[in-house]
């Protein structure tokens, strides 16, 4: 399987030390991070250019996937863990930041249907986020509905940690489809209606600039060039770190997989002084078949590496078949385990949903029949859940 995590690179830890060092004394705000200090923004997070370019040439990003010991990997500035509430709209649409695409990668093999990527963005450490929230993306051009206007912002969750696939805090990386249209009539592809925003991103190149919004997670569009927003208080996705050693239930179909990718390395990838996990993350990932797998590598590798503390489930509806003898889907193997995941559940778990929107009835229908036949009420159950805070959705 074509991938750009099939890194053939041994572990390494990022450098601290004389290229490293933090320009502390230019900083304008408190010692508790405020993020809406812009101030700080750009001080905190100056590297010296020749390490910061030196680093991208590496591709830092694919390192460290195939660790052969559980050493994890140093992460700089750990003053990204100073900040008591997350970063919010430090950019907004009328006023986007410029960022650089650092590199376009196909994460999926030949025989997935469609072509995902994994796109690596240099903030410069200008546009801080945490693990579940998403980045808004101006494609270049006017908007064909306001002519004279500028496009309208897409969102698309991170699928890195605050720390960038380089651990310096200074990149974030989406996980995109290209969005494509088929003629139903002729099943020829219109070039017409392809989604704008996820080929201007798939299509770029090393070097290119791209405008970025910086938003509390509401929603994303990974899949689609469509924006939903969702959740009256905008943190629904972001990893609660209260109890270092809770559950952790994550169910992802296709691009959906991105803010579980941040909570992942950060829980098993990159040593952070604040922040040691020693919980169960429990992975259901479905997409259509062994090709379509995103970041298999990592999570194959914590799952070596963690087996007390990770479990990876897939389900591949072209390739696999539920109890049923039809095709295997993530509700399939929800309910597979779902004894499990109740029990799990009714001791405090949190449980995640991100994907297509369509996930969520064929979701909602397993968990509400299982409910019954454990002589409960999902309804009551579903509300009980949401009320403690352990039920997480964002889909789009």
């Amino acid at each position: 399987m074509a991938s750009a995590l099939g890194a053939q690179v041994a572990a390494a830890s990022v450098p601290v030390g004389a290229d490293g060092r933090l320009r502390g004394s230019s900083l304008k705000c408190n010692s508790n991070l405020n993020f809406r200090c812009k101030s700080w923004i750009g001080s905190t997070l100056a590297w010296e250019n020749r390490t910061h370019q030196s680093r991208h040439l590496n591709k830092i990003f694919c390192m460290s996937v195939q660790q052969e010991s559980k050493s994890k990997i140093g992460v700089q500035p750990v003053e990204l863990e100073n900040a008591k509430e997350p970063p919010l709209n430090l950019f907004k649409p009328k006023e986007p930041y410029t960022a650089t695409i650092v590199s376009v990668e196909r994460l999926v093999g030949p025989k997935a249907p469609g072509e995902t990527c994994h796109i690596v963005i240099d903030h410069g450490g200008n546009v801080p986020y945490w693990e579940g929230q998403s980045y808004g993306v101006i494609p270049p051009g006017e908007n064909p509905k306001k002519p004279g206007s500028p496009n309208t912002v897409r969102l698309y969750s991170i699928a890195s940690t605050r720390y960038g696939d380089s651990f310096d805090g200074r990149t974030a990386s989406l996980c995109v489809r290209r969005a494509v249209y088929y003629d139903p009539e002729t099943g020829k592809e219109d070039p017409s209606k392809k989604g704008v925003c996820s080929n201007f991103l798939c299509d770029s190149k090393p070097g290119d600039k791209v405008q970025i919004t910086a938003f509390i997670s509401f929603g994303s569009s990974n899949a689609s060039d469509r924006v939903t927003y969702r959740g009256p208080s905008g943190k629904i996705m972001l990893l609660p770190e209260d109890d270092p050693n809770a559950t952790h239930i994550m169910i992802a179909t296709g691009t959906g997989v991105a803010p579980f990718r941040g909570y992942l390395r950060r829980m098993f990838m990159e040593d952070v002084p604040t922040f040691k996990f020693g919980g169960l993350a429990w992975l259901f990932l479905g997409v259509a078949n062994t090709d379509s797998l995103l970041y298999d590598e990592e999570f194959t590798n914590y799952l070596q590496q963690y087996p007390d503390n990770f479990r990876y489930d897939k389900a591949l509806s072209r390739e696999q078949q539920n109890k049923n003898g039809g095709k295997m889907y993530v509700q399939d193997k929800i309910e597979e385990y779902s004894d499990e995941i109740f029990k799990l559940l009714d001791g405090g778990a949190h449980i995640y949903f991100c994907g297509l929107k369509g996930m969520m009835p064929g979701i909602q229908d397993t968990l509400k029949r299982v409910a019954e036949q454990r002589g409960e009420s999902w309804d009551q159950k579903l509300s009980q859940l949401k009320k403690n805070k352990q039920w997480h959705v964002e889909v789009y």
